[in-house]
């Protein structure tokens, strides 16, 4: 089986990522990092960047499971490249990161963060950034 993690360059995706390599060194699972964006014209803060890419990577590699991060922007959301690999790879458990908010948005999720916890036919564990 397979740990997905949803992986954006802030806080969240770091507790999301953290907690992911925690998870699949206790189960012995293996363990994909995705970090997507749709493209287009403007900067896309979602998107990690090089630095960021390599320091997942050296992450990984020291983690000591089998783990890959994969990268995409092929016009798709998300949400549909999440669900792409759900439906490809044998995942038992996505996990996602949730940031920090106020009292009026703490109503509503995100709207990723919701249409992945509505939509996937697995588990998905949320957390939040410390």
């Amino acid at each position: 089986m397979t740990i997905l993690v949803a992986y954006v360059p802030r806080p969240e995706g770091q507790a999301a990522l953290d907690k992911g390599i925690e998870i699949a060194g206790r189960r012995k699972e293996a363990l994909v990092v995705v970090n997507t964006s749709r493209g287009g014209s403007g900067e896309d803060p979602s998107m990690a960047d090089v630095q960021d890419v390599e320091r997942v990577e050296k992450l990984l590699m020291a983690s000591g499971i089998d783990a890959t991060f994969k990268q995409f922007v092929r016009g798709k959301s998300a949400i549909e490249e999440i669900e792409e690999m759900v439906d490809s790879l044998r995942v038992s458990l996505v996990v996602i990161g949730l940031r920090k908010r106020t009292p009026v948005g703490k109503l509503f999720l995100g709207s990723v963060a919701q249409d992945i916890l509505l939509t996937v036919p697995c588990p998905v564990l949320a957390v939040k950034a410390g």
